[in-house]
C-alpha cells in the first residue's frame, strides 16, 4: 500500500544512484558527497523524525498490505531508519554510479575518472581501475559477475577484469560523451544461455553502438538523425533493444541484424526507456512530465 518503511538519512550531498543487492537485505547509494554506503535494512531501529540535519534522505516504502489479526487494515508503524552497514569514501569527487556483483561486493564510478571495486568489511578498496580520461558515467557487471564495463565523457567504454589492474578491452568508436551502457540479457547466467552476449552504449554523437565484448568490435552502429541518446534498454529476450534520444524519439532496433523496426516521436527529452517482462510494451519517461508506453504489437 506504499507506506513508508524506512528513512535512510547519511548522505550530504544528492544521492544520484541506488541498486539493491541480490537478497534484497542491502540497499547500495552513490552521492554527490564523493562517498558510497551500504545500508543495512534489516535494522528493527525506529526513526524519531526521519533524518536529522541537512542529511540527504533515501525513502523506502512497502507495498505489501499489511493487516492487523481481524483482518482490517493495520495502523501505520513508525518509519524506521536503516543502519549504515559501511560508508566507502575512496573517491575524491561526486559518485554517479554503483553497481553490485554479487551480495558482497560491488563498484563504484566517479567524476574523478576511476572505478572503485570494493567488499563489504573492507577498509580499502580492492582494485582501483583507473584509463579513463574524463568523468566515468555508468558502470555495469555482466551477469555472471566476472566483468564490468563502464563508459565515459572521454568517448570511451571499457570492459574490466576485477583480478587485473588494467582493463581488457577498450571500446573506442564513439566521437563523444557515452551516458549510459547496458548488457544483453543473454548468455550466462541469464534466462537465455544459449545466445551470444553484446553491449549497448549511448552516445551524445547520436550512435547507438552494439559491441562484441569478447573482440572488442562493434557489431552494429545504430543511428537515426543526429540526435544525442540518453538511454537504452534490451528487451527481456534480448532480440531488440529500444532508444531514447534528447529529441524525443523512441526507437526499436532489432539485435539480430541492426535494423530499425519502430519509432515513437514524441515532445521532449527521453530520459528513460523500459520493457515490460512479456515484451509488447516500451516506456519511455519525457522532460515534459510525460510518460509513454507504447504496444509493440502494433
Amino acid at each position: 500500500d506504499g507506506r513508508l518503511r524506512w528513512t535512510l538519512a547519511a548522505h550530504t550531498g544528492p544521492i544520484f544512484s541506488l541498486k539493491w543487492n541480490k537478497e534484497g537485505s542491502h540497499l547500495l547509494s552513490g552521492s554527490y558527497d564523493k562517498s558510497a554506503i551500504v545500508w543495512d535494512l534489516n535494522s528493527s531501529e525506529a526513526a524519531e523524525g526521519g533524518g536529522g540535519g541537512d542529511a540527504a534522505e533515501i525513502r523506502v516504502t512497502d507495498f505489501g498490505r499489511v493487516d492487523d489479526k481481524n483482518g482490517g487494515g493495520g495502523a501505520a508503524a513508525a518509519p524506521r531508519k536503516g543502519r549504515v552497514r559501511q560508508q566507502f569514501c575512496f573517491h575524491t569527487a561526486p559518485t554517479l554510479d554503483v553497481d553490485w556483483r554479487d551480495t558482497r561486493t560491488f563498484a563504484t564510478c566517479s567524476t574523478d575518472r576511476t572505478i572503485q571495486y570494493c567488499a563489504l568489511g573492507e577498509e580499502r578498496p580492492r582494485r582501483t581501475f583507473t584509463g579513463h580520461t574524463d568523468e566515468v558515467n555508468a558502470i555495469k557487471w555482466d551477469a555472471m559477475g566476472t566483468l564490468l564495463a563502464s563508459c565515459s565523457d572521454d568517448g570511451t567504454a571499457k570492459i574490466w577484469n576485477p583480478d587485473k589492474d588494467s582493463f581488457v578491452q577498450n571500446l573506442c568508436e564513439h566521437t563523444k560523451e557515452i551516458y549510459t551502457i547496458q548488457w544483453s540479457p543473454t548468455g550466462p547466467g541469464t534466462d537465455n544461455p544459449n545466445k551470444p552476449v553484446h553491449l549497448a552504449s549511448a552516445s551524445f554523437d547520436a550512435t547507438v553502438k552494439l559491441w562484441d565484448v569478447e573482440y572488442g568490435k562493434s557489431i552494429y552502429t545504430l543511428s537515426r538523425n543526429d540526435e544525442s541518446v540518453y538511454s537504452v534498454a534490451f528487451s527481456p529476450s534480448g532480440e531488440y533493444l529500444a532508444s531514447g534520444s534528447l529529441a524525443g524519439h523512441l526507437c526499436i532496433w532489432s539485435v539480430k541484424d541492426g535494423a530499425l523496426i519502430k519509432t515513437y516521436q514524441g515532445s521532449g527529452d527521453i530520459f528513460e526507456v523500459a520493457w515490460n517482462h512479456s515484451e509488447n510494451k516500451i516506456a519511455a519517461c519525457y522532460s515534459t512530465n510525460v510518460v509513454t508506453i507504447l504496444d509493440f504489437r502494433m
